[in-house]
């Protein structure tokens, strides 16, 4: 029974309607004369609170408010890669073409082309034995993706009792038929899932393979796992979009699902912009050939900013049901927990820490625990994985306020940007102090079989350099550096070392945008070698200033932008080179000595 009932309150985005006994939680409802998108969030008796998605200036106490029967869901079928959608999957290209450069109130459009043919190719055939989330078919989505046509997560397992023949149909076309104990069901190229509903999976596995993102200062010092959870807090300026564009464009993933949720107008612009003209460097085709927008910007709709996180999971889990590997980059989470606290201050909700709602670190919960490296549900078998890394913005920096703290309780890799490592253009401004990952002992099996078995040692050996240099800095602020021995000098030095030739890296210079873990490797153990070899000739008597004054050194820094990844033998040459300087002024020493 459709429920149907009156506005008798308005409130910004927050909408009271009486008559409304028979609607259901989460239900989605058209608001007014012209039909704004809704979500009912509270009932109290016959009364429902409802979040309206659009804006409500002009809505008036009386109009009509009409429920749907249906939660608010997304649709999930071929055309959503490259699109660029709103934060309920309302694609912003076509509503400009029906409303103009302002997006219109009550304008309804389909979120993929409902027309557009695509070459379907049956997979299954009459009699076959088919279960919720078996693949039926398959039709190339873009040149870069395959896109697998599946059953419903939620249907019964059942019979094919039709399946149409390879050739080129529009989604709305009946590819096939199930018969099931409820009797026969049509099967098309598309179904519509909840979006606050995790879609569901045989089984959970351990994120043992790492997300290879190219930034040095992730994959070797703080990685991250496939289906794993990471954060990036840091101020204004610290480089947090730059940083997540460069996950977004390098993670060896299949799927890319960029959410810009209540970012500043000229931020999400540029995304807009610049992301189809990226190319794809593992194909030389469009970036967007395997990317989907989600674009609430701070001026857009508060409550479709708090839709727009789930809107893209839901995305981002369909096509890791599908056997792929996606990445999820929100930026930021910290506007999206703006707008669930001015949704609760509208609603009278007794406000948490700041302002928060209570149900703040909840939220967070739900959202973070749709990450994850899984086998699909049906045939064949499929894995599939939803990696999610979400940016927080604390005013001020502060690493204490609501968001950034109970998101650290449930992700396992904090890539903290320090603001005075922005200020002094060390990009990214990742502090290598404050961050952490707690995959590190996961992905390492990966590391010493897929690259090499030196490689924990080496990682461990390198930073534990910087964390001695970390002390030795307090010492030097309150008795100078002379006051050092030359061992720990060295250590100085080497940390320096570190930190512009691994540590700092140019998103915008074309070798050095991304580097292999191969080469990644080969660059630490360059420069845990040099300290080792530096450590001996100390021993030896050499001074510390003839250790500075080497000519390898400034090829050492400049390693990472000159030498290609189609190059990096030419690293095994420098570690050469190094080793006959050190045995040359080594020798030359000891002839001075006798």
């Amino acid at each position: 029974m459709v429920a149907k009932g009156r506005i008798i309150w308005v409130s910004g985005p927050a909408v009271k309607a009486d008559g409304m006994s028979t609607v259901k939680m989460y239900e989605t409802v058209e608001v007014g004369d012209s039909k704004l998108v809704g979500e009912v969030i509270r009932l109290t008796g016959d009364t429902a609170f409802i979040q309206v998605y659009e804006s409500t200036s002009g809505l008036r106490p009386g109009e009509s408010v009409t429920g749907t029967g249906q939660p608010l869901s997304v649709l999930l079928g071929p055309g959503i890669i490259g699109k660029i959608y709103d934060g309920i999957q309302r694609p912003l290209g076509e509503i400009a073409q029906k409303s103009g450069s302002y997006i219109g109130r009550g304008v309804h459009t389909d979120p993929v082309d409902m027309k557009k043919k695509y070459h379907f190719q049956p997979l299954v055939r009459k009699s076959d034995s088919v279960g919720s989330g078996s693949v039926i078919g398959s039709v190339e989505e873009t040149p870069l993706l395959n896109h697998s046509i599946m059953v419903p997560p939620d249907f019964k397992n059942g019979t094919i009792v039709d399946v149409i023949s390879e050739g080129d149909y529009d989604i709305e076309q009946v590819v096939a038929t199930l018969e099931t104990s409820d009797g026969k069901i049509p099967l098309k190229m598309y179904h519509k899932w909840p979006v606050r509903k995790p879609r569901p999976y045989t089984e959970r596995y351990d994120p043992t393979v790492p997300l290879i993102t190219g930034q040095r200062v992730i994959d070797t010092y703080f990685p991250i796992a496939k289906g794993g959870t990471g954060a990036i807090p840091g101020g204004f300026g610290t480089g947090k979009t730059v940083t997540l564009h460069q996950i977004a464009k390098w993670a060896d993933s299949k799927v890319v699902v960029y959410i810009g949720c209540g970012e500043r107008g000229n931020e999400m612009t540029e995304v807009l912009v610049e992301f189809p003209h990226l190319i794809d460097p593992r194909s030389n085709r469009p970036l967007m050939e395997r990317t989907v927008l989600v674009a609430n910007t701070s001026n857009m709709p508060v409550a479709a900013r708090e839709a727009s996180i789930y809107t893209g999971v839901t995305l981002a889990e369909y096509y890791r049901d599908m056997g792929l590997d996606v990445v999820l980059v929100a930026d930021s989470t910290s506007r999206w927990a703006e707008a669930l606290r001015e949704m609760s201050g509208r609603l009278e909700e007794m406000p948490a820490e700041e302002g928060y709602p209570s149900y703040l670190a909840s939220r967070l919960a739900e959202f973070y625990e749709r990450a994850g490296r899984v086998k699909a549900l049906g045939s064949p078998n499929r894995t599939g994985s939803v990696t999610l890394v979400g940016a927080v913005s604390p005013s001020g920096a502060d690493f204490t306020e609501p968001v950034t703290t109970h998101t650290i309780r449930f992700i396992k890799t904090f890539w903290a940007l320090d603001t005075r490592l922005a200020y002094s253009r060390h990009y990214p401004s990742i502090n290598w102090m404050n961050s952490y990952s707690g995959y590190l002992e996961d992905v390492s099996k990966w590391w010493k079989e897929s690259v090499s078995s030196e490689w924990y040692d080496l990682r461990a050996y390198s930073y534990n350099l910087l964390q001695r240099e970390d002390t030795l800095k307090e010492i030097v602020r309150l008795l100078g550096p002379e006051s050092l021995p030359d061992e720990e000098k060295l250590i100085l030095e080497v940390a320096r070392m570190i930190k512009i030739g691994i540590l700092q890296q140019n998103s915008f210079d074309k070798v050095d945008t991304y580097s292999s873990p191969e080469k990644q490797l080969k660059l630490v153990k360059l420069i845990v070698n040099y300290h080792k070899e530096a450590q001996k000739a100390l021993k030896e008597g050499i001074t510390l200033a003839d250790i500075r004054t080497m000519p390898i050194i400034p090829s050492i820094l400049k390693a990472k932008f000159e030498i290609t990844d189609e190059d990096i033998a030419k690293l095994d040459q420098l570690d050469k080179q190094m080793h006959e300087q050190f045995e040359k002024i080594v020798n030359q020493g000891v002839k001075l000595i006798v």
